[in-house]
Parts: C-alpha cells; sequence; structure tokens
C-alpha cells in the first residue's frame, strides 16, 4: 500500500513565549546522606551546572527539601529526604511547530517532520519538541469525543535539522513491534556487505534518506561500513559519536543522484541498513562528502572541533551552563531529508509505503522539471 497519493493534513499549535518549567526529583541514598546540600547538587550534576550556578539556585529558593524550600548551601542531607529542583520557566530557541500526517490508522502515525524542530525533549528543547504536538493533539481529541486513549509516541529519532518521515506508535503492541524492527536491522550488521545490502528484501523496515553533499562524489555507488562509536566532547554530556574503529558496527549504502559540478556539491541517496545517532552525516563524512552546511561533521567522520575538554564556568540566568560555543549535534543548516519507508503493518503485516515530499533543494533537475510540467 503507497501513502503518496493521500491529501496531506497538518496540525500543530503555536509555541507558547515560555515553557512550564522542569521540576527534577531525588531521594537521598545511605551513600549520599552527611553530604551538603551543594556538595550533593554540584556532584551529581556537573554537567547541568557549575558550582556557581548551583549556589545561585539554591540561593534563589530553586530547591526544596521535604516539601520546604532550603536557601542554606550548607545544610546537611539526611538519608531518605526528598529534594526537588525547580527549573524556572525559560524561552526555548525557535522552532516550527506545524506536522504534516503522511499517515495514520489505529496503530500507528507518520509524520512528516520540518527541520529544525527536536523530536523528544532534551538539552535547551523540553517543551518545543514533536512528542509536545503529538501530547496536545490527543488531548483535544479526547477532550472532543470524550474518550480517553493512550497518546502517540515516536518509536526511533531524527536529528533537529533533518526532516522528513518521523514513525510514532499508538498502542503499546504497535510500540513494541516498530521498536524491534528498527533494532533488527542494527543487529544484523556484520562484515559481508553483499549479504547485508540484501537483507532489505527479508526486514520488516527499510528506511531511504535524501541528501545534498559537498564536493563532486565520484563513484556511483559506496557502501560505507565504518563503525561509530563516541568521544569526550565540550557540551555534550554523554560524548559525540564519531566514526571509531572501536565503535559499534554500522552500514550505508550511498548512491549517487545527481551532481552539479559548476555549484561543487551532489544528491545522493542513503539506504541505511542500521541506525546509529548521526550515522548518515557521519558515513558521509567518512568518505569526504559531509553534508552541506553541517557545522559539526567533516572529511574524516570527525568533528571540525576536537581536542580540548575546556568548560567555560561562566553561567547563564537559570545557573546552568552557557550555550556552547562550539558546534553541537542539534545544530542545523544542513539538508537531509527522510524521504521514504517501506514496513511490514505492526498489525496487519501488510507492506505499506510511506513518502514525504522532498524539499525543492534536494530534487534532481528531473524531478524539478515533472514537478513544474503538473503545476
Amino acid at each position: 500500500m503507497s501513502t503518496s497519493s493521500l491529501s496531506p493534513q497538518t496540525f500543530g499549535l503555536p509555541w507558547p513565549d515560555l515553557n512550564d518549567g522542569l521540576s527534577y526529583n531525588d531521594v537521598v541514598k545511605p551513600s549520599d546522606s552527611e553530604l551538603t546540600l551543594i556538595e550533593f547538587y554540584s556532584s551529581k550534576y556537573k554537567s547541568s551546572a557549575p558550582l556557581q550556578g548551583w549556589l545561585q539556585r539554591i540561593r534563589n529558593g530553586q530547591i526544596t527539601v521535604d516539601g520546604e524550600v532550603v536557601r542554606d548551601s550548607n545544610t546537611i542531607l539526611r538519608v531518605g529526604s526528598e529534594l526537588v529542583y525547580h527549573r524556572l520557566a525559560w524561552r526555548e530557541p525557535d522552532a516550527p511547530y506545524l506536522l504534516e500526517v503522511l499517515y495514520e490508522d489505529d496503530d500507528m502515525i507518520a509524520l512528516n517532520k520540518p527541520g529544525g524542530l527536536q523530536v523528544l525533549p532534551g538539552g535547551l528543547f523540553q517543551q518545543r519538541t514533536v512528542l509536545t504536538q503529538l501530547l496536545w493533539r490527543q488531548t483535544q481529541k479526547i477532550h472532543h469525543l470524550a474518550c480517553q486513549e493512550s497518546h502517540p509516541v515516536p518509536v526511533h529519532r531524527l536529528g533537529r535539522g533533518t526532516s522528513g518521515i518521523l514513525l510514532c506508535a499508538k498502542t503499546k503492541h504497535a510500540k513494541t513491534q516498530l521498536a524491534a524492527y528498527f533494532a533488527d536491522g542494527t543487529s544484523h550488521i556484520g562484515d559481508d556487505s553483499d549479504t547485508n545490502m540484501k537483507l532489505h528484501t527479508i526486514r520488516k523496515i527499510s528506511k531511504i534518506y535524501r541528501a545534498l553533499v559537498t564536493g563532486i562524489l565520484c563513484e556511483d555507488e559506496v557502501i560505507v561500513k565504518q563503525p561509530i562509536g563516541t568521544v569526550r566532547y565540550p557540551g555534550v554530556a554523554k560524548g559525540l559519536y564519531v566514526a571509531s574503529p572501536t565503535g559499534k558496527p554500522a552500514l550505508s549504502k550511498v548512491e549517487v543522484l545527481e551532481r552539479d559540478i559548476q555549484k561543487n556539491h551532489t544528491i545522493v541517496q542513503v539506504e541505511i541498513q542500521s541506525g546509529r545517532p548521526h550515522q548518515i552525516r557521519i558515513h558521509l563524512s567518512f568518505i569526504g562528502h559531509p553534508l552541506l552546511g553541517d557545522l559539526l561533521y567533516v572529511a574524516g567522520g570527525q568533528p571540525k572541533c576536537l581536542g580540548s575538554d575546556f568548560v567555560d564556568e561562566s553561567f547563564a540566568d537559570d545557573g546552568g551552563f552557557k550555550r556552547p560555543t562550539k558546534p553541537v549535534p542539534g545544530d542545523c543548516g544542513y539538508n537531509l531529508h527522510a524521504h521514504q519507508v517501506v514496513l511490514s503493518h505492526p498489525s496487519s503485516n501488510e507492506v505499506i509505503k510511506i513518502t514525504a515530499p522532498l524539499p525543492l533543494v534536494l530534487r534532481t533537475r528531473e524531478e524539478i522539471e515533472e514537478l513544474s510540467s503538473v503545476m
């Protein structure tokens, strides 16, 4: 079944100026007893704020102990005490809010995610996410229909700067099945590229992306099998994903669709047989053709800025670290689009093909001419 002929529907509510803030809960463990309040937070949550930032938060009255605001940073903690850090409301960076529905039934919904919108909460984006819009949409439906349903949740991620198809499950069964589809592709990656590139004929899901890369890719087809691991990187607490010989296996098939000698860039199609974080960005840069406009990755699958563990101890108004000055994974500016997904329906096993319309910049000249002829 193909969904490309269905008329598009959109939904989304404009973002409020400020979000609702956040609350982080902790219970003091025996190993943490006798610590002072500032020792607890500055040691447990180093990536959230520097020492002076945590002192400011305590003095602001943003931390409660067993329901009472405590402003003395030297307060001794006792086992079992309940701590709550109240993060103040803030204005999140600009992000689009409208989402196009590409496919929907009782089990799942496929969205056309715009570039610049984060999928799940993280960092500065706690409200301005796809998940929030899905929740708001479901709340409206429940209010209108007076019925209770579980709201859809994304079953995989797309980078904030990446546009295109995002699959979301509406039931527990669909969530389990779809998550298994994605995990299955990654688990089968090995050393035999010929075998792996045939897997899409038996796999439950296949994903095809469009990308605009720097330079002219000479080969018509390239199989990239570079493993992906992590390195320490300022501003990325869990480490930055990069091309690494000691990383986890990853496999991408890159096909050239059009070369533009004059502009020195190439439009490619990428089919991924695994789903490592930032895999396409890393693999394309690894072969010497990073995404045009990618601020983070350069040739070799490494970041532009590496080798400095310096952390800026200055902090923002809320006490947290200021935004990193070096590029980070969430930076936008590149053109990468999840164009097509073919999958077995999680309940019926019917083969479904979902297509997200291509941005103009990722269309070949022939596709642009075809588009013009029907308008």
